[in-house]
């Protein structure tokens, strides 16, 4: 359990920091289990919400395996293919394996046999949890003379969550609105523009269309973006036009302070001063 607790925080901060730029910052995120209706109903962010989850779950109980946190688990199997010229397979692996295996069983089976709900959203649930569970990528440590790293030991590691969420975000902005529709003997998902072809299973599905966000309104989840702070430059999501939809914005000034004029002493520390500096943000109406 305490697994999935440590696994649950990470999906808190990933989320936060990978939507800190759009109008939904995920805020609602820190109610869990008790959704409002952002995460509720089967939107853009309820599908990348559910997906980010059923990762970090399955990145959680695979990394656990790998520092013996967990019994009746250990490192991962060591990789078929070759590990490429002046490299060899050694350290202790993610156990993908057993992580994807147990991670769905726990993220996937209140969907299963929760006999609330609908089909539809069953089964968008179901589908987004399987985009992008988990992936492994080489990760390897140099060993030689002086740091020449002749000798390269590798080993099969998981991504960073902050790079999973990453990656969902790119597909939470390209999600397929999808139907529930009679195909055959049975009913699937299919996207509701382009039902000639089948949802893809690296794809993000959502059944109902998000609202912009941009006034608070708890009847459909949204916090609104007064008093969100907005970048006056930018011309992304960011953006004070963007952010503030269009109400406009108010400057304040801020003070930082940061560390300034440092020198490396041999050997071997740096020394700094601390330097304070105004500088002007904005905040939406």
């Amino acid at each position: 359990m305490h697994t999935v607790v440590r696994a649950a925080r990470e999906v808190m901060k990933a989320c936060r920091r990978a939507f800190a730029d759009m109008r939904w910052n995920c805020s609602s995120i820190e109610l869990a289990p008790n959704y409002l209706l952002d995460l509720e109903r089967g939107t853009r962010e309820s599908a990348f919400v559910y997906a980010l989850s059923a990762a970090a779950i399955s990145h959680a109980i695979a990394r656990a395996c790998t520092s013996g946190d967990l019994p009746g688990c250990s490192c991962g199997p060591v990789p078929g293919e070759p590990p490429g010229p002046g490299n060899r397979w050694g350290g202790c692996a993610d156990n993908l394996s057993y992580g994807l295996l147990m991670g769905a069983k726990f993220s996937d089976a209140p969907m299963k046999v929760k006999k609330t709900g609908s089909q539809a959203n069953k089964l968008m649930r179901l589908h987004n949890s399987e985009a992008l569970r988990a992936s492994l990528e080489m990760k390897c440590k140099c060993h030689g003379v002086s740091g020449s790293c002749s000798i390269r030991t590798c080993w099969k590691g998981l991504q960073e969550l902050r790079d999973v969420a990453a990656d969902l975000k790119t597909r939470y902005l390209s999600a397929t609105k999808v139907v529930h529709r009679p195909m055959g003997t049975r009913k699937h998902l299919v996207p509701k523009d382009l039902d000639i072809r089948p949802v893809k299973d690296s794809e993000l599905v959502y059944l109902q269309s998000s609202p912009d966000f941009c006034m608070k309104n708890e009847k459909v989840g949204s916090h609104g973006t007064q008093d969100r702070q907005c970048n006056k430059t930018s011309h992304g999501s960011d953006s004070c036009d963007l952010m503030c939809c269009g109400r406009g914005y108010n400057p304040y000034t801020d003070r930082v302070v940061e560390r300034c004029h440092c020198k490396y002493h041999w050997c071997c520390y740096v020394t700094c001063r601390r330097c304070e500096r105004t500088v002007e943000r904005y905040v939406c109406k």
